[in-house]
C-alpha cells in the first residue's frame, strides 16, 4: 500500500501539526517529577489528591501552550489536501481533549478533524498504548491496516505498530527508528509532496 492509497490518517498534535514548544524538563521540575519518568506514568501512580492537583497544573499550563500554537511546517497544507481527498481524520494525542480543540482552532485546522475523532488523554490511554488507534479503527470500522499513524516521537511509532497500523516519522531531519516507521519526511511540507508523488 502506497500513501495516495490510505484513506484514513490520524495525526499526534505537538511537535507534528504544530511546533514543539513543551519543555518536558522544565515541566517535570515544576511537577517534581523524576527526569527519567514519563509525565503521565507519573502522575498516575500519585495519590489522587496530589494527582488531580498536578494535572490541574499541567492542564493550565498547556492551556497557554495550546493557545499560541504555531502550524508546523507544510501541515495546514497537508491536511487541506487530505480533506480534499474526503480521507478521515482523526487526532490521537497525550494532551487533554478540550486543549487539542483550542489548540486546531489557534492554527486554523478546527473545521478538518470531527470532534468525536480528537481523542485526549483521557478518552484513550496515553500512546504508546495502542487504545486510541483501536478505538478510532472500531469508530470508523476499518482495519487497522487500513490507517496511518502521523507523529513526530517514538510514542507515536510505538503506538502505531502495536495497533497494527502504517506509521509515518515527521519533523526530525533523521529518522532514529526505521524499525517502527514505514515513511519518514523531515517535516509535513515534504510529507504533503510523498503524498502527491503517491510513494
Amino acid at each position: 500500500m502506497n500513501l495516495h492509497h490510505i484513506r484514513h490518517w490520524v495525526f499526534d498534535m505537538d511537535g507534528t501539526l504544530t511546533v514543539a514548544v513543551h519543555d518536558f524538563a522544565a515541566i517535570r521540575e515544576a511537577l517534581d517529577i523524576p527526569a527519567e519518568d514519563d509525565i503521565l506514568t507519573h502522575l498516575a501512580a500519585l495519590p489522587a489528591e496530589e494527582a488531580a492537583a498536578k494535572h490541574a497544573w499541567l492542564l493550565e499550563h498547556e492551556r497557554d501552550l495550546a493557545i499560541a500554537s504555531r502550524p508546523a511546517t507544510g501541515a495546514v497544507e497537508l491536511v487541506r489536501e487530505l480533506v480534499a481527498r474526503d480521507c478521515q481524520l482523526g487526532i490521537l494525542t497525550r494532551n487533554a481533549r478540550e486543549l487539542a480543540h483550542v489548540t486546531l482552532e489557534a492554527i486554523g485546522l478546527a473545521d478538518c478533524f470531527p470532534v468525536q475523532s480528537i481523542l485526549g488523554r483521557d478518552e484513550a490511554p496515553p500512546k504508546p498504548h495502542p487504545g486510541g488507534l483501536l478505538k478510532l479503527a472500531e469508530a470508523w470500522d476499518v482495519s487497522p491496516n487500513e490507517m496511518v499513524m502521523v507523529g513526530d516521537y517514538r510514542f507515536d511509532l510505538d503506538c502505531g505498530r502495536a495497533a497494527g497500523t502504517r506509521t509515518i516519522l515527521v519533523n526530525l531531519p533523521d529518522n532514529p527508528w526505521p524499525t517502527l516507521t514505514d515513511w519518514h519526511a523531515a517535516d509535513c511540507r515534504a510529507l504533503h509532496a510523498l503524498l502527491r508523488t503517491g510513494l
